[in-house]
């Protein structure tokens, strides 16, 4: 199935270093791309920075926002990491939750947020300062487990889910109606059934 998404659709794909997010951004953009659909992988550039002080982060986090509005307004943008990826990155390293209002004022912009399944300890820290934020936030998001293919038909089946409660919502519901079942959920047992069913409605 193809998904239907709105104009100018961002995907936010957040996790902690080594989860995979560029390389999930890219295949969704390119299946994206092969359906006909416009769409644009966004790199967040966290890689090469080296915990800047405030004024460096927020200039980051700013270019970071109008990249990913230019390739939205190209068609569909699906960003590796969004503000809220620099301001959680920000917060570990300098200890300064500074950056977290505005941060999350540009996330709640996008229409699908996907959170990927820690894989290693060293990840916990980052994936529980994205959860608490997100909650913070009132942010509904889907979390994403798997590698490889799987991770790719696991995250293609949330987009799926999101697109189907956008068409499925009465008029003038808005941006309110691209909602995720289950978005304060983090028992990952919980996560794993919620793919499982899913897959299970879309096959009855």
């Amino acid at each position: 199935m193809t998904p239907r998404l709105p104009p100018g659709c961002v995907i936010a794909l957040l996790g902690a270093e080594g989860t995979g997010t560029a390389e999930l951004a890219a295949a969704l953009a390119e299946r994206l791309s092969r359906r006909g659909i416009p769409a644009l992988p966004v790199c967040d550039g966290l890689r090469d920075w080296c915990a800047p002080g405030r004024a460096e982060a927020a200039a980051f986090m700013a270019e970071q926002m109008r990249r990913i509005a230019a390739a939205a307004n190209a068609g569909v943008a699906v960003a590796d990491g969004s503000a809220l990826s620099t301001a959680v990155h920000f917060d570990l390293a300098q200890h300064d939750d500074a950056l977290y209002l505005e941060a999350l004022a540009a996330h709640r912009r996008h229409a699908i947020t996907l959170l990927m399944a820690c894989d290693t300890p060293t990840q916990a820290a980052t994936d529980a300062r994205l959860r608490a934020a997100l909650a913070r936030g009132r942010i509904t998001y889907a979390v994403v487990h798997g590698s490889g293919a799987q991770r790719l038909a696991n995250a293609w089946n949330a987009i799926l889910a999101f697109a189907d409660a956008a068409q499925d919502a009465p008029a003038g519901d808005g941006k309110d109606a691209w909602t995720w079942p289950c978005e304060k959920c983090t028992d990952p047992r919980c996560e794993h059934r919620l793919f499982t069913d899913l897959l299970a409605r879309r096959h009855a």
